[in-house]
């Protein structure tokens, strides 16, 4: 470890210092900001090699006459901006650094590896079965390679024959088969590699799988609904067979279908899939319940402003998630996300497609104005959308088990929107490592492990007892964008998102620098149905929030919606006016 000298006499004289200037500027108008520091690893980690000097050089931010202090052990060892650190042995140091001026102070902590060797490490996520493909078919990989010395070479391999030297490969084969694709990536500390089985196949030895959101459905008289087909594998020339009571109703190679009965009732929904291999039968079950209004709870004057209860937390993987809570259901993940709510706390709901649902203890009218309110903690940069979804209690049994409609948006309808999009997440193999995801788009990630900030095991939810679950939903174009080194820019989205700083919908001007909790709002008017009409809802007893991006910032990690509260902005606009 490099030794340095005692500085603790010259900061507290520097420090002696900044305090008579701020005492000599007390009648200055000039309102400062604290001082702000943003470090270039995702995870504050520094790695380096024995006798090989690093050097650390934070940005700041408001930092203007700072006087600065990188301790470790609680000794300071340099009052520079920026440190250079070196040692002769393999060790592993924690430090701190300070920043401070007259309007505050900005504290980080940060962790320097320092390592007789450092091999490039690969992570890409591979099912624990590896794949199987038809022949002729192809599958992309592209690694994410931790390389810190910079001269990493890859090598991709089908058995013995090298096949690419590229970081990104495209596996193709027309032959029936068993082959193991490596890809390998070295450097003069030595090399990680990664060994991923794949299994070509003919058509007739790939089974169809599909799934459906549930096996019973439930719509006022007078609607329609759409009901999809969802994770649909390898159906390959498939037609399918919708029978409603025993009628065809549609056969064609649609994946879903807009049951519309107007008489009151249940109906049985039969589709057949069949393709030249195979064929595979589902029935659902679809009740046409009373008209609207039929099971309204109209609020009164004993009405509670708030939500009554939560019905489902199911967070995407994430930081927060697991963290400080244990639960092994989801009866206990409901009642965690009720005390945390109760208690003025927030939760989480992790990356994209995560999301809570809760009820109320009335019906909340659609006035055509603001009629719910759903508090985050966004602010300026900070902003991380959720979708909002809402249901009326159509079959009157007091579940969220009816229709959900999606309020629209600034960016419904854009291009760049991708309804009935869906990510798969898989559980991690060991603690500490980060969740890799796939979705239905071709495109694959991981939400980072933050050992730095975020120690929990896992930040796959503990009552998902499957190896992988699946989130869907609405997502949105990430306005995420890193402005500087190691500072990560959320961007704000115009109107209809929760946890969003919306210079229209949280009706202040508020700049809220902070980040403290405070509100967007949403009107029911704003409800739309599965092809884009109004729904035309004259009242709604669930609400749905969701994160809407699949996103992440750097060191900060997934961009993740954060609900403290959801309220019937009704009874508040009434309350007003009484007043």
């Amino acid at each position: 470890m490099k030794h340095f000298p005692s500085w603790s006499k010259t900061i507290g004289l520097m420090l002696i210092a900044l305090l008579s200037f701020s005492a000599c500027s007390d009648d200055e108008a000039t309102v400062l900001n604290p001082p702000q520091i943003t470090l270039d690893q995702e995870d504050n980690i520094y790695l380096t090699k024995i006798n090989t000097p690093i050097t650390i050089e934070p940005k700041y931010e408001n930092a203007q006459g700072a006087v600065f202090a990188w301790k470790i052990d609680g000794k300071i060892i340099s009052t520079d901006e920026n440190l250079t650190f070196s040692s002769s042995k393999q060790t592993e140091v924690y430090a701190t650094l300070e920043a401070i001026t007259k309007a505050g102070t900005a504290y980080e902590e940060l962790k320097i590896s320092v390592r007789n060797l450092l091999p490039p490490v690969i992570s890409l996520s591979i099912p624990e079965e590896g794949y199987k493909i038809m022949m002729g078919s192809s599958l992309n990989f592209k690694p994410e390679v931790e390389d810190i010395l910079e001269n990493a070479e890859w090598a991709w391999y089908i058995g013995d024959k090298k096949v690419s030297t590229d970081l990104e490969y495209t596996f193709k084969e027309d032959s029936k088969g068993n082959y193991d694709l490596r890809f390998e990536a070295s450097n003069e500390d030595g090399k990680d590699e990664v060994i991923i089985p794949i299994a070509v196949c003919t058509p007739d030895e790939l089974p169809f799988t599909w799934a459906f959101e549930q096996d019973k459905y439930f719509l006022s008289a007078g609607r329609s609904i759409r009901i999809p087909i969802l994770n649909i594998e390898n159906a390959f020339d498939a037609e399918y067979i919708w029978e409603v009571n025993g009628e065809e109703k549609q056969k064609n190679k649609d994946t879903a279908f807009i049951f519309s009965e107007k008489k009151e009732g249940e109906y049985t929904l039969k589709v057949t899939m069949k393709n030249n291999f195979s064929s595979a039968t589902k029935e659902l079950i679809v009740k046409v319940c009373p008209k609207e209004g039929t099971y309204e709870r109209k609020p009164s004057g004993a009405s509670i402003i708030s939500w009554n209860k939560v019905y489902k937390f199911l967070p995407a993987p994430g930081q927060f998630v697991n963290e400080n809570y244990t639960c092994n259901s989801m009866e206990e993940a409901n009642a965690y996300a009720e005390s945390r709510l109760a208690a003025n706390g927030y939760v989480s709901l992790g990356g994209f497609g995560g999301y809570l649902v809760v009820g109320f203890d009335h019906s909340i009218q659609n006035d055509n104005d603001y009629n719910i309110q759903i508090a985050g903690n966004s602010f300026d940069g900070s902003s991380e959308p959720g979708i909002v979804w809402v249901m009326q209690d159509e079959n009157g049994d007091g579940k969220p088990n009816d229709t959900w409609y999606e309020l629209k948006g600034s960016e419904y309808g854009k291009p760049e929107t991708i309804q009935n999009y869906a990510v798969t997440y898989y559980k991690p193999k060991a603690p500490g490592m980060p969740v890799m995801w796939t979705d239905n788009q071709g495109q694959s990630g991981s939400v980072d492990y933050l050992s730095q900030f975020h120690k929990q095991d896992y930040y796959y939810p503990n009552w998902v007892t499957t190896p992988s679950y699946t989130l869907y939903g609405t997502c949105l174009k990430s306005k995420t964008k890193e402005t500087s080194p190691g500072y990560w820019y959320n961007g704000t989205f115009e109107w209809g998102y929760a946890d969003n700083f919306s210079p229209i919908d949280r009706l202040t001007n508020d700049t809220n620098h902070n980040a403290g909790v405070n509100g967007n709002h949403f009107k029911i008017s704003d409800a739309v149905t599965h092809d884009g009409k109004p729904a035309n809802l004259k009242y709604i007893d669930f609400v749905k929030i969701q994160t809407g991006v699949n996103s992440k910032a750097g060191w900060l990690g997934e961009v993740s919606t954060e609900v403290f509260n959801v309220k019937d902005f009704n009874l508040f606009k009434n309350n007003t006016k009484k007043k």
